[in-house]
This record gives structure tokens, sequence and C-alpha cells, in this order.
């Protein structure tokens, strides 16, 4: 093996990384802490040649592989057990053409890596809420974000990808070349190759009237049906994800309100500034908040907001279901969970996927839950071991007391590892589609450390 790997480090430009390395558990902490795989290699790639390389050499030494980029993934797929991680975490070229409104973004880069290219041209890219998220994994599952509503899912904005297959051959996927592999990476995850880098298209984004805003706990039921009836009816420029939360004990938040469980929206509008007082005015009426945060600030600021609160490290659990109306019913279950959460970090999201995102039929793409109206998310959070099994066990509890009011299946970058009828439910009628381009491209499944679609 120790001259397997010489000959390996003769032919990467990059970086390998082994157990015995002093940056060995630096290099494989990935944002959940809950996972701990220890990989046999890791593999920091610089270019194609390198993902070729790596794939070689771990077909020859029959080693297990998965992909990293940003290692977001709930359920810890960038790592494998005693395999291979191809990481493409260095290759973070992006080159930006202003006048044509497009990037070419390599897979190495974080929303924040984006969002500083794309702000100074006042541009930005449908995608994501939290800056530490990698281009790589939130595109490749769909990818929702403060600006799903008005622009897509960062999937609708992408032209086309290079991509290494599991043969090592290099290709292009477009519109006009490979086609079938095209319609299959919007939405269908890391199952069908090493994407290296993304063309997207651009919207015109710079500044933008966003931030929290609170209400009581006690005013949950009125807010929650308030916020459903005023975005069912509101522009694309309106947008917001609600949630319950514990609120943190730290400025910029009022002390009076330290630790106290509340319910919010985090809000993005993106219409014309001088309008922002008029759209709001209702939303301001209502309760009063209790807390308003809301106001002009760069796109960036607003898609890192979170994520001092939510560093790398914690111990993650997540669970999720597509919800397509918030009944009576509905509203009652979230209450009852939503109001019980179990730490400060703990939380539940309601992601709109309506706006623009329902602009785009469900066989278009991958991704095939168009009709939705949110991809609702449940996270159990802590940084403390201890507290695993505590997070752990409320989120399963709130998921399944939500499934008799949800759609089925869920939006896979929130996924654990739940079985192949859940994956299965996420794709609905898209599934057998897939499985046919995954046998085209992937015939011995040699991607498989991700939600995987079996060949045939």
């Amino acid at each position: 093996m120790e001259q397997a790997i010489k000959q390996l480090k003769n032919v990467i430009k990059g970086t390998i990384i082994l157990p015995n390395d002093s940056n060995y558990d630096e290099v494989r902490s990935i944002y959940n802490s809950m996972i701990d795989k220890r990989p046999a290699i890791m593999v920091k790639c610089q270019n194609s040649d390198d993902i070729k390389n790596a794939i070689k050499y771990a077909k020859k030494n029959n080693l297990e592989v998965s992909i990293r980029s940003g290692g977001h993934n709930g359920a810890g797929l960038a790592l494998v057990e005693n395999g291979l991680v191809i990481d493409l975490s260095g290759m973070k070229n992006i080159s930006i053409d202003a006048v044509a409104k497009t990037a070419i973004i390599q897979s190495g880069n974080t929303l924040n890596d984006v969002d500083a290219a794309t702000h100074e041209y006042g541009l930005a890219l449908p995608s994501g809420i939290i800056g530490t998220t990698g281009i790589g994994g939130i595109t490749l599952g769909g990818g929702i974000g403060y600006l799903s509503r008005k622009g897509g899912l960062t999937i609708d904005n992408l032209l086309e990808c290079k991509v290494v297959l599991a043969s090592g051959e290099l290709v292009t996927a477009n519109k006009d070349e490979n086609t079938d592999l095209f319609w299959a990476l919007r939405g269908g995850g890391g199952n069908f190759g090493v994407v290296i880098s993304f063309k997207f298209k651009l919207i015109e984004i710079k500044n933008v009237y966003a931030g929290p805003m609170f209400w009581p706990i006690e005013k949950a039921k009125e807010a929650m049906m308030f916020y459903d009836n005023l975005t069912k009816n509101a522009s694309n420029d309106l947008y917001g994800f609600f949630a319950f939360l514990i609120v943190p004990p730290a400025e910029p938040f009022p002390e009076h309100l330290w630790n106290k469980n509340v319910c919010g929206v985090v809000w993005n509008y993106t219409g014309p500034i001088e309008k922002a007082d008029e759209v709001f005015k209702p939303i301001r009426e209502f309760g009063p908040p209790i807390l308003d945060f809301v106001g002009e600030i760069p796109m960036p600021a607003l898609n890192g907001m979170f994520d001092a609160l939510y560093p790398p490290g914690m111990q993650w659990y997540w669970r999720a279901h597509y919800i397509k109306e918030l009944t009576p019913e509905c509203i009652k279950t979230n209450i009852d969970h939503g109001s019980k959460i179990p730490t400060m970090h703990s939380t539940t999201h309601f992601y709109p996927v309506d706006g623009a995102c329902h602009d785009v039929s469900n066989n278009e793409t991958a991704w095939s839950n168009r009709e939705a109206r949110w991809a609702q998310v449940i996270v159990g959070v802590d940084p403390d071991p201890k507290n695993a099994d505590k997070v752990t066990n409320w989120c399963k509890n709130y998921f399944d007391d939500i499934t008799p009011h949800a759609m089925g299946g869920a939006y896979v970058n929130f996924m654990m590892n739940e079985g192949q009828e859940r994956i299965k439910a996420a794709y609905k009628g898209n599934y057998e589609r897939l499985v046919k381009v995954k046998t085209k491209y992937d015939p011995t499944n040699f991607f498989h450390v991700n939600q995987n679609i079996k060949p045939n």
C-alpha cells in the first residue's frame, strides 16, 4: 500500500492526507460533528486530472469513494469510512461575465465565496441561507434559499456542468450536450460523477430589505395563518421563511428576549427599496412584532447572517418534509413541537418553494416537488455531544407527528441516511428516469456514498 500511495502522490498536484498526518482530524472534520468517519485517504484535488487519478487509484485498490465540496450534508456523505475522499475544497476559481450575467464557479467554493464575487457586480445567485455551505452539494440537490421566490432554485439558474465520470472521462453537460446527464444533475445529487465546475446565470440583486422579525410563541397560530395568507398572495419580490426558535442569549438580540421560545420570519424583499415601507406596513401592524431587525442590507450580509450562530462542528440531526398547505391540524402539530424546542440551536424552518420555483415543471429537472409550497426542515442541534440523544429524539418525534400533514418525500439536502424508500419518495415520478441516467453514466454504482439512486 505504501508503494501505491507513493505512486499516487507522484501524479497528484494537490495534497494527500493520511490517518497518520498531523492535520488528518482537522481535514476530515465536517459541519455535522455527530458524524465521525475515518477515511483511509483524502485527496485534496486541484484539477480534473487529480480527480481522474483519485478515481483510478480507488478502483485499483477497491476503495469506496465519497465527494466533498463544503461538507455541509447532514448525513455526513462527504466522508466515507476506510475509503477515499475526493476533496474539492481547494478548487475555488470563480469567473464572472458581468455583461452576460453569468458565472463559472468551481466546486470548492462556499456560498460566502460566491456572494463576495457576484456582489461586486450587483449580481447574485439564488442559493442557500448559510454562507459556509458548499456550492457543489447545494446545487446538485436543488438549491433552496432567500432568492428562491424571485429567481427559482439554484438548478433553475444552472447552464452547464463539467463532470468527471466514473470512467475517468471529462464531459460537458448542458442543454445541447449530454442532455440526459444535465437533467439528472439538476436535483439528482452526486450520483452521476464529480462536478468540477458549474456555469450559472445570475440575477440583478445588490442590496435587499431583509432580516428577522419575531412574535411571542403565544401568537404562533395567528402568526402562521397571517404568514400563510400574506405569502400566498405576495409578489415574488417578497420572501420569508417561518421558524420556531429560541432567541440566542447574545447581542444584537435585546436581553429581555434572551432564551425565549418564539416564532418568527426571516424576510427578504428584493423589490424597489422606496416601496419597502409600504410592503411591510401590514406585516409590522400584525402583532406587533416583539423584535424587528428588518432593514436595508447587502445581499451577502443576509446570506451570512446566521453563520456565527451555526459554526461547523456542532451535533446535528436533520429530518424534513414537503408541505403543501398549513392546515389547522398542521399548524397545531407544529406549535406543539415548536414550543418545546430542546436546545437553543435547535429549530424548524419552512422554506418557501413557490413563486419562481413553480414556473418550472416537475419533469424539467430531477427535482420533482414543484407543487410544494414549503420544504420544512427540522433540526436538532447542540454543541455538546451529551445532548445528541435529546436533540435527535425531539427531531424524530416532531417529524413523525408532521408526517400525516406532509406530501411525502423530502428535499435530499435535508435528509439523513433514511433508506431507499425515502429516496424514491423524494424523487417521485422522476426516480425511474434517474435510474436510467445512472445506469448509463455509472453502471457499477461507483458513486454510491450519497442519497443513492441504484442503477439497473
